[in-house]
């Protein structure tokens, strides 16, 4: 089967998330609707940029869908600056580096706040939510506990997670280096082989 492309890959998502099944959970068994679209990290600037234009497309006629858009960077930066300690973590990431910054501010931004964060984002009325930044947020926050904590809250509304490394429906490995966790209740979003029948 031949390899696609990161472009053919990132072509292939309009359609997919336009698709009513996906945007219903049906056909998914009773799992709930969570998908990993994973790629190298090389491509995160392409992603990004594809990622912009996706949201508008979505969010525009036909498709007109409410989706919502949770970047886990900027939530640990809202989070910081909302605790009014966002200057002084860029100050200590400056003198000691990103270990002392982690170590410092992990307890300000465990998963529970950044669940309660998104809790607070929704609106009620999402029909798709999608996750990025989960690179830039490394190591602070880990995707598979981000995943599992969102579960009760994001029970009807599909969820599109993009992930820097390689997910192969059962295991996460962020920058195709660390493993974050065996992760199995979400479906890989776009294959990297093309499947005939």
């Amino acid at each position: 089967m031949p390899t696609l492309s990161i472009n053919q890959r990132l072509d292939a998502l309009l359609p997919k998330l336009q698709n009513a099944g996906l945007l219903s959970n049906r056909g998914i068994g009773n799992e709930i609707g969570f998908y990993i679209f994973d790629y190298d990290a090389e491509y995160e600037p392409l992603v990004r940029q594809y990622v912009e234009r996706l949201k508008s497309q979505l969010m525009s006629p036909p498709s007109q869908l409410i989706l919502l858009e949770i970047d886990l960077y900027r939530t640990i930066l809202d989070i910081l600056s909302q605790r009014g300690v966002l200057q002084k973590a860029l100050e200590l990431e400056a003198i000691k580096g990103n270990a002392a910054l982690a170590k410092t501010i992990a307890p300000l931004v465990r998963s529970d706040q950044i669940i309660a964060y998104i809790k607070q984002k929704l609106k009620g009325d999402e029909q798709l939510v999608i996750i990025t930044g989960v690179g830039q947020s490394w190591p602070l926050l880990r995707s598979h506990s981000i995943l599992n904590n969102l579960h009760p809250v994001l029970d009807k509304i599909p969820l599109v997670m993009f992930f820097p490394g390689s997910y192969d429906g059962h295991e996460l490995r962020l920058f195709n280096t660390f493993k974050d966790d065996n992760y199995y209740r979400a479906f890989p979003l776009i294959p990297h082989q093309e499947h005939h029948l």
